[in-house]
């Protein structure tokens, strides 16, 4: 992974970007990326979109198509850390996603531990929002996303001085 692009902190990431760039979130699944976008202050994230994942080379195209046209200068990628806080074969998966999304488009990247964030996300769908099984599917990864950036950009110092 391009060392110069990986941030070990989303502050550390942020110091980095150009003024009123915002942040993407990545839920990265086998089968889908959920998609959330932050504000230039980074204050919320919103869910944006859900993409259906086929090649790589083609969900990199989708990806690149969002960075250019939402001004997004760095990625919080979920990543799925175990319970007990080892990373198994899922944390390699993205990791290695990662790299190879680095290694195409020149963007910073910083990790958000997503454990339980589609639990979260589920629970939240079922029991608050009562929509079917069938909503749920479509809105679950990009809401996982949201989840996953708004607690990123949360633990942000407060301070209009950190950035």
């Amino acid at each position: 992974m391009n060392n110069q692009l990986s941030y070990k902190t989303i502050s550390e990431m942020i110091r980095h970007l150009p003024g009123g760039a915002r942040l993407l979130g990545l839920d990265v699944g086998t089968k889908t990326i959920g998609l959330a976008i932050s504000d230039s202050n980074f204050k919320v994230a919103v869910a944006v979109d859900t993409i259906r994942r086929t090649k790589f080379t083609r969900d990199l195209e989708q990806l690149k198509e969002i960075i250019e046209n939402r001004s997004i200068g760095g990625l919080v990628i979920g990543l799925p850390i175990s319970m007990d806080g080892t990373e198994g074969p899922a944390c390699q998966s993205i990791r290695q996603f990662s790299t190879n999304v680095i290694n195409q488009i020149e963007i910073g990247i910083t990790f958000w531990d997503e454990r339980l964030s589609t639990s979260a996300v589920q629970r939240f769908l079922t029991s608050e929002a009562d929509i079917t099984r069938k909503q749920r599917s479509r809105v679950v990864d990009k809401l996982a996303a949201t989840y996953i950036l708004q607690g990123a950009i949360d633990s942000l110092p407060t301070s209009p001085n950190s950035r």
